[in-house]
């Protein structure tokens, strides 16, 4: 189907910031929307086009928040959304699905400062502490002995051997070192909740093509990362037992579609990570399936702290490689139909 005007509901201006999206007007809104451009339920499509939108959350996405993805610019994530949205608008046609990740946490978990202390009893700062194996081993960081009974029902040595062990089988697998995050992402604050703007043009696709929003919630495990909607950072504890799963249904979910779009926050962490495991996945079945994934570069930004880290080489590195694995990287400004491969 070919491209559509854009709502003139939609204001650029307002994607930076956080406002109430009046649901009920939208729905009216949405539904004489699809019948002026003929626009048919997603249940007819020929062809399924699933967009997975990883984590564009206020935590992520708007300026002051707490892990604001502001790449090289300083604007990345507010930039991508403008363009992520107006796709959205654009593309209505022809999304059959949506499917936004949300990153969800409480405040004790191995990656936020309230897990660990110093022999001074300090916690960590956030954003700025990577707690390594080495850290572990000499006492550098240790398990906050407050936490044990909220988090392993007591038992703090058992806590701190999967400390151990946490740090190390990131080391072992080749990931990022534990880095330990400000607290983000927060169950029931609004650090949690999409950006308004891509939650209007969620929300608006839902109705204008009946297609139900299929969102997915990831991160709640105290004991482990979850950087990728597909599977935690570490699957099992100190003992060999397992502490968390793979995401089997949504795997399954996006291998069936016939084409995945993804576009998200941010490009050096749960965008990579998630594309990486989907990669795994994919060649576990047929790797000529990579051709059917579009990765839109100009709808993700990579983690950037001015003066302290800067994550803009992994990102793009990590890109290439899906490129070189037969991914298409594309740009949302581009209509869907003049993509590769698309038919």
């Amino acid at each position: 189907m070919k491209q559509l005007p854009i709502p003139k509901h939609f204001n650029p201006k307002k994607v930076g910031k956080v406002w109430r999206v009046p649901y009920q007007d939208l729905a009216i809104g949405a539904e004489e929307w699809a019948k002026k451009h003929n626009i048919h339920h997603a249940a007819k499509d020929k062809r399924r086009i699933s967009l997975m939108i990883i984590d564009a959350q206020n935590t992520f996405c708007i300026p002051g928040f707490e892990l604001f993805v502001g790449g090289q610019s300083g604007t990345g994530a507010v930039d991508d959304n403008t363009r992520l949205s107006q796709f959205i608008y654009r593309e209505m046609g022809n999304i059959t699905e949506i499917d936004p990740t949300m990153d969800t946490h409480t405040a004790m978990q191995i990656f936020h400062p309230i897990f660990w202390v110093n022999d001074k009893g300090e916690h960590p700062i956030g954003a700025v502490t990577i707690i390594n194996v080495e850290d572990v081993k000499r006492g550098v960081w240790k398990v906050n002995p407050a936490i044990a009974k909220s988090v392993a029902g007591g038992n703090y040595t058992g806590l701190q051997r999967h400390a151990l062990h946490y740090v190390q089988k990131l080391s072992d697998d080749g990931k990022y070192p534990l880095i330990v995050w400000p607290y983000h992402a927060m169950l029931g604050g609004i650090g949690h909740a999409l950006v308004s703007s891509v939650e209007e043009a969620v929300f608006f696709h839902n109705i204008a093509r009946h297609s139900q929003t299929n969102f997915e919630v990831k991160g709640g495990n105290p004991l482990t990362e979850n950087y990728s909607v597909l599977r935690p950072e570490v699957l099992e504890g100190a003992d060999k037992r397992p502490i968390a799963q793979k995401n089997v249904r949504f795997i399954k979910r996006l291998l069936e579609s016939d084409y995945v779009i993804i576009a998200g926050q941010a490009k050096s962490h749960c965008v990579a990570w998630t594309i990486a495991d989907l990669l795994n996945e994919i060649n576990t079945v047929d790797t000529k399936l990579t051709k059917k994934v579009y990765l839109m570069e100009d709808c993700t930004s990579s983690v950037v702290v001015p003066g302290v880290i800067n994550f803009t080489t992994q990102g793009d590195v990590a890109f290439k490689r899906f490129a070189d694995a037969g991914m298409n990287v594309v740009k949302s400004t581009d209509p869907i139909d003049s993509w590769p491969g698309i038919k």
